[in-house]
């Protein structure tokens, strides 16, 4: 009877410790998500959706900040509300977070995690969003009906433009002197101001578990598309690889560092357009869901 005692109490304490380990490896971190420009949380959630539905018992926080044309509020303004957000909720699951941000809440979540390096975000993914900036206006049709372009530089290198997120992260090639001296905030999250270079940026992306950078030729909204991918045009409108370019070639964020130790995922799409990415089931299921542990 002691020994049939003994062999029940020994089955009971590994069933009890295969149940731990099981419920640990079928666990998964809590997931951040920030929406797009003129949108809000509706519209990433068949993302929160999806995450839920495939992966049980998953935390997903939607953010309702800066939804419709709060959204156009300045980048920076944006970067520290929503960045307290994730702090909040990373000091809440202090096993780590995911954190996806769509179109322009892809630049704003790199932003937030170079802003706060003490950041407990494991995976990030940017759904293509403009990471080296726009200089295209076919989504700006609704608010600047007339705006072209080659003058765009006149109304966002302003101090009223730059009061504008577009404004924010508006890359003319062909008026760098501008960008680089009336941008408030782009050429400062790429540590690219002379003078300007601030550590925490770098650290705030090199400490990430994996960077995955989504986008597509199809795209028809981030211009040129490659910005998805740190990619952008020189002054003759050709299309450096992140790679040929100096934020890469000098690791300014930490984007070299992140390549060499394979932490850097890029992923190409074809035939997805722009508003297809947060509204594509196979797309969260190809491309995100697999960064999602």
């Amino acid at each position: 009877k002691i020994m049939t005692y003994k062999n029940s109490v020994i089955q009971i304490y590994l069933f009890l410790i295969n149940l731990i380990f099981y419920n640990e490896a079928k666990s998964y971190h809590a997931v951040v998500i920030i929406h797009g420009v003129l949108t809000g949380s509706e519209s990433m959630e068949l993302i929160s959706n999806r995450i839920e539905e495939m992966h049980p018992g998953t935390p997903v926080y939607n953010t309702v900040r800066f939804a419709g044309w709060s959204s156009l509020k300045p980048m920076w303004k944006q970067v520290e509300e929503i960045g307290m957000d994730v702090l909040s909720i990373g000091a809440t699951f202090p096993e780590g977070i995911n954190l996806i941000g769509y179109s322009q809440g892809g630049l704003l979540a790199r932003a937030i995690l170079q802003r706060f390096p003490m950041h407990n975000v494991r995976n990030f993914i940017s759904l293509s969003s403009p990471q080296a900036g726009q200089y295209g206006t076919r989504f700006l049709r609704l608010i600047f009906p007339d705006l072209a372009c080659e003058t765009a530089y006149e109304l966002f290198y302003s101090r009223l433009g730059q009061y504008t997120s577009v404004g924010n992260y508006w890359n003319d090639p062909h008026h760098q002197e501008f960008y680089y001296k009336y941008n408030k905030f782009l050429p400062y999250v790429n540590n690219e101001i002379n003078g300007f270079n601030n550590s925490n940026y770098k650290i705030g992306l090199t400490k990430l578990k994996r960077m995955i950078l989504i986008g597509g030729p199809n795209d028809g909204v981030i211009t040129p598309w490659e910005s998805s991918h740190f990619g952008y045009y020189d002054n003759n409108n050709t299309v450096v690889d992140m790679r040929d370019r100096d934020i890469y070639k000098f690791d300014t964020i930490g984007l070299k560092t992140l390549d060499k130790q394979g932490k850097l995922k890029i992923i190409e799409v074809p035939g997805i357009s722009h508003t297809e990415w947060h509204t594509n089931i196979s797309i969260v299921d190809q491309f995100l869901l697999p960064y999602l542990e």
